[in-house]
């Protein structure tokens, strides 16, 4: 019997296709045999933009802006159940669900008279179909029926905003296919914890999973723009291209930010890029939306956010056998602010010491009291380079990296008020001394510097017992003073680096360090350059030899630490 049914529905659409009323070949939905469809499934062949909607399956699908689409099914038992859900992706869509009743010589016992062509072709046209569902949105929405009417079924759809993708799944037998994973109760996304770059999400799991057997994971999306409805629009935003996270290890929550680690493709580098495209929408930035399927936990960690920023979050049940998806009611939530961190006031005149943590950032402030026409900064760096900005009003008037000391002069303007920002090195923390002066030929309160401050040794000129080194100086008087210290053969350069505090005077060394101190200066540059002759040192020893140049003020900055080696045999 099923047989002669079977022969009966397919003799039924070779007929339609004569007739022009179908584009490809339909099937019969009631009856079928399982592992042939389960094979023929999975042939994309089969499938691929294809007006045929199989019985049981998802399928995937495009459509052209203002271009209708038409999908094609046949019911050939009355009383069956019915199930049709469309799920939109990139827009809106317009679907319409419409019935054409078979002819009575298709669906009923065959006489064994076959009636002539024409009389078949009226019998089929004639009834143009009666309109079942009708649906506009961009929701995930299902025409669901206990009982159905034998007859050919047409699915419609339109996108009018732009070119779309979308997902059709239909099925005849609803009870027992259960495609999409169950949603809990209570199926919202909670945010449990909030913190500057950090947001925990929780959510109950769904009964699919733990009830029912079946394999089924989650996965978490998040953006800055709006929530999603479905799994598929959330993949229309992110890309074909892109591939799904592999979940991390347990007790570990990876943040979705870092892309090579989690084999992210880049724009322009997947297997699509030399497509052409008919007016695709642009792909959004890598880092404006991302995607994590993390297994079967239902809390997790996202981290690495932005302070003050608000993201969206969306969690996807997803059946891991038949890739459908069910999306819970997502949620949103805005980062913490970054703390405050307290302003320095700055004094017109007075040295400021300021410590910064590794890769961390200090404020000062600078308000004079009196009207100015100039201002000028000085900043001393100790350690490594810092990058200064400086903003008078809000406006940004400087950004620059300083090592060293470094002289800033800027026009001033009255009852203005300047805001310093300093941010330190990734290498290590910074220390370095800051002042502000609105006073015109005030003396600078830090000893002027050449451009060059390296100690230059004379390599011919080493003896057992001395070595000869010259340095630069400047136009200005300055007090100098050098110094010595015996250190180990394989004293290296990180740990002369860490030594490196330009701002530690001669203050801090001890007397029997101390070589010696003298005035230089050179009216011209070309010729400011003094050497000096360190003798009393032992015969094949290694030696640390530092000079400070002192200013009036009695504040010193230390030039580029210099290891020598005396000679062993002389």
């Amino acid at each position: 019997m099923r047989q002669c049914q079977g022969w009966r529905s397919e003799l039924l659409l070779l007929l339609l296709v004569l007739l022009g009323v179908l584009g490809a070949t339909a099937q019969k939905l009631p009856t079928r045999d399982e592992g042939l469809f389960q094979m023929q499934i999975r042939d994309k062949s089969i499938f691929h933009d294809s007006s045929v909607i199989p019985d049981g399956a998802e399928i995937s699908g495009y459509l052209f802006r203002d271009t209708p689409k038409r999908y094609y099914f046949v019911v050939e038992e009355d009383n069956t159940p019915l199930s049709v859900t469309v799920t939109p992706c990139d827009a809106p869509l317009e679907w319409t669900l419409m019935l054409q009743e078979l002819p009575e010589e298709a669906s009923g016992e065959a006489s064994g008279e076959p009636e002539p062509l024409d009389q078949q072709k009226q019998q089929v046209t004639v009834d143009e179909g009666t309109e079942l569902f009708t649906y506009k949105g961009n929701d995930v929405e299902s025409y669901v029926a206990a009982s159905t009417p034998s007859g050919l079924y047409q699915l419609q759809l339109l996108s009018t905003e732009k070119d779309s993708n979308f997902k059709v799944y239909a099925s005849t037998t609803p009870e027992s296919d259960q495609p999409y994973p169950e949603l809990p109760y209570d199926p919202r996304v909670d945010v449990t914890s909030l913190g500057r770059t950090t947001v925990t999400l929780a959510w109950k799991p769904t009964p699919t999973g733990f009830l029912m057997g079946q394999p089924v994971q989650y996965c978490v999306v998040i953006n800055k723009e709006h929530n999603f409805k479905s799994m598929c629009a959330a993949e229309a935003k992110i890309g074909a291209d892109d591939a799904f996270m592999l979940a991390p290890k347990p007790g570990r929550d990876f943040s979705p930010f870092d892309f090579a680690h989690f084999g992210f493709v880049p724009p322009g580098k997947g297997p699509m890029s030399n497509k052409i495209s008919r007016a695709y929408p642009t792909k959004p930035k890598m880092s404006d939306i991302h995607k994590l399927c993390i297994g079967n936990k239902n809390i997790f960690t996202v981290s690495e956010l932005k302070p003050d920023t608000q993201y969206y979050f969306d969690v996807f049940a997803v059946n891991s056998a038949t890739n459908t998806s069910t999306a819970y009611v997502g949620t949103f939530a805005r980062t913490k602010e970054e703390a405050r961190q307290k302003t320095v006031e700055l004094k017109d005149g007075k040295v400021s010491d300021v410590f910064i943590k590794r890769k961390g950032s200090k404020f000062l402030r600078f308000a004079p009291v009196s009207s100015h026409q100039r201002v000028t900064f000085f900043v001393h760096t100790c350690l490594d380079a810092v990058q200064v900005q400086v903003r008078r009003d809000g406006k940004l008037l400087l950004s620059q990296n300083a090592e060293g000391v470094r002289q800033f002069q800027l026009r001033g303007k009255p009852k203005a008020k300047y805001l310093i920002r300093l941010r330190g090195s990734r290498k290590g923390a910074s220390t370095l001394k800051v002042l502000a002066t609105t006073r015109a030929g005030s003396k600078q309160p830090f000893p002027s510097l050449p451009e060059d401050t390296r100690i230059k040794a004379f390599d011919k000129l080493r003896t057992c017992s001395s070595v000869t080194v010259a340095w630069l100086g400047t136009q200005e008087r300055n007090k100098y003073c050098v110094y010595r210290k015996e250190v180990a053969d394989d004293y290296g350069e990180e740990q002369r680096r860490r030594e490196q505090n330009r701002c530690a005077g001669p203050e801090t060394r001890r007397k029997s360090e101390k070589v010696l101190c003298k005035y230089f200066y050179s009216p011209n540059l070309q010729k400011a350059v003094t050497t000096e002759t360190v003798a009393g040192l032992e015969p094949g020893k290694t030696y640390l030899l530092d000079v400070y140049v002192v200013a009036h003020s009695g504040h010193s900055v230390k030039y580029q630490s210099k290891l020598v080696k005396t000679r062993k045999y002389c």
